[in-house]
């Protein structure tokens, strides 16, 4: 038997001084010789007990995929994904593996995880480059025999782009509607390029079209077309339209000029591409000093951003480092590039200046109790001390709720969260109609809303086929 190597072969990244400059990618990714030398690391767990897939939203092979990459197979590594995964070259960069397929890693519990989701993202860049994804592609098309019947995806997020994929796979006819001028939702309004290419999920949307997927941009369903019109031409429906909608924040101040949504922020930043301004034509105003108040992965891509438009960013959160949500690879790059942050501070009003536009923000300094919620994070209280923080420029970035159009346009039947309400096959409240993704689950992430996508599209093969 090999001896196990306990520590992880690292990716490598491009230094902090050149990337802060410019949104051109942090990790590099692995090269071949890299990649080969993780992929000894894996035990090769046998299917039926590998955590891993157990670990995985979307249950890939893992072992399998990395077996090939460590024979050099990486078409046959490329396969083995494209079981189970249509879009990995986005997982491999953007998926919470730590917390799923490495997080129950059996390497990891002698030493780090086998980094299965940097060896992914090496398959989809390695056949990319190569051009053996065309190759494995054409192969692909061949096996689909065509099958009676139309499906209607509203979203091309993940869940939609996924659900799309299955079923084109299955042979059905499908189209997607998008409200906005480019399809990929949160993968292209919501993610920076320094973390997300947007080359990279263009030739993933390329791939979705050559499997015979119709993308129809600017279509708002509930606005440009109705549900009901959809139902009337298409034999189902998959409602994946995310959670778009920003939560704010109700002090005073509120309304001052310079107060974004990391929402807006983003998206202007990302999809617009402000941060080319003037080249393209959206500017966006971010000051010397911008306040980021949220700890989570978008308020990490709001600071990230922020850093790289010029500003000095801090990031302050009411509860403490431990209870951050984003993940440990983007606080860590945040730090590294110069971020700041604060803790225990809890944003009671917004100042403004004679111009109406934001100089600082007052926040009251919070105290972490033992007790617990139901999140397992430490409760807090108010202490009745204060600070002000001087900052003109604030992103929000408190969370995200489902979009309300569809669901204020139609019957469907919704939760008080507004999440819509679906059963256990995914279909929602009107026969033929199914969701997945942020719209029922809230905002989370991408690889559940893949797996929503997922179980989505079977059940949909299954409605088709049977009418239940």
């Amino acid at each position: 038997m090999a001896k196990l190597i306990k520590e992880r072969v690292l990716t490598p990244e491009r230094p902090v001084e050149e990337r802060v400059k410019s949104f051109v990618e942090v990790n590099l990714g692995y090269t071949l010789e890299l990649a080969q030398k993780e992929a000894a690391r894996c035990l090769q767990c046998p299917p039926n007990y590998a955590p891993c897939i157990k670990g995985c939203p979307v249950h890939i092979n893992v072992p399998a995929f990395i077996a090939k990459i460590k024979d050099g197979d990486i078409k046959e590594a490329l396969r083995i994904l494209w079981n189970d995964n249509t879009l990995p070259a986005i997982t491999g960069r953007v998926c919470p593996q730590e917390d799923q397929c490495e997080g129950v890693c059996v390497v990891g519990k002698v030493g780090t995880a086998v980094n299965i989701g940097k060896l992914e993202r090496f398959v989809a860049d390695y056949t990319r480059e190569k051009g053996i994804d065309k190759e494995l592609l054409e192969e692909e098309l061949k096996k689909i025999e065509p099958k009676p019947g139309k499906v209607a995806i509203v979203g091309s997020g993940p869940a939609g782009l996924t659900a799309a994929g299955e079923l084109a796979k299955m042979g059905y006819k499908i189209t997607i509607f998008e409200a906005l001028h480019l399809p990929g939702g949160v993968l292209i309004y919501g993610i920076p390029e320094f973390r997300l290419p947007k080359e990279i999920l263009k030739v993933e949307l390329e791939k979705l079209e050559k499997l015979g997927v119709e993308i129809r941009k600017d279509h708002l369903v509930g606005r440009t077309v109705t549900l009901e019109e959809l139902l009337e031409e298409y034999d189902a429906v998959f409602i994946g339209t995310g959670a778009g909608t920003p939560k704010l924040l109700n002090i005073p101040g509120i309304l001052l000029d310079r107060i974004y949504s990391a929402n807006e922020f983003l998206t202007r930043v990302n999809l617009m591409k402000a941060y080319l301004f003037p080249e393209y034509d959206e500017p966006i105003a971010v000051g010397k000093r911008t306040i980021v108040i949220g700890a989570g992965n978008t308020a990490m891509d709001a600071a990230r951003s922020a850093l790289r438009l010029g500003s000095e960013v801090t990031i302050a959160y009411r509860r403490g480092r431990e209870d951050m949500t984003a993940r440990i690879e983007e606080i860590h790059h945040a730090e590294e590039e110069g971020v700041k942050f604060e803790f225990f501070l809890n944003p009671v009003e917004f100042i403004g200046d004679e111009n109406h536009k934001v100089k600082a923000v007052k926040f009251e300094k919070m105290k972490p109790l033992e007790e617990r919620d139901s999140r397992g994070k430490r409760k807090i209280v108010g202490t009745g001390e204060y600070v002000t923080l001087e900052a003109d420029t604030v992103i929000i970035a408190i969370g995200l709720e489902p979009n309300r159009i569809i669901s204020e346009s139609t019957g469907l039947k919704v939760n008080p969260n507004g999440t819509l309400v679906v059963d256990e096959n995914l279909m929602t409240s009107i026969p033929g109609v199914f969701a997945g993704g942020d719209a029922i689950r809230g905002e989370a992430t991408v690889i559940l809303a893949m797996g929503d996508g997922k179980k989505a599209a079977k059940a949909i093969d299954e409605y088709i086929k049977t009418g239940e």
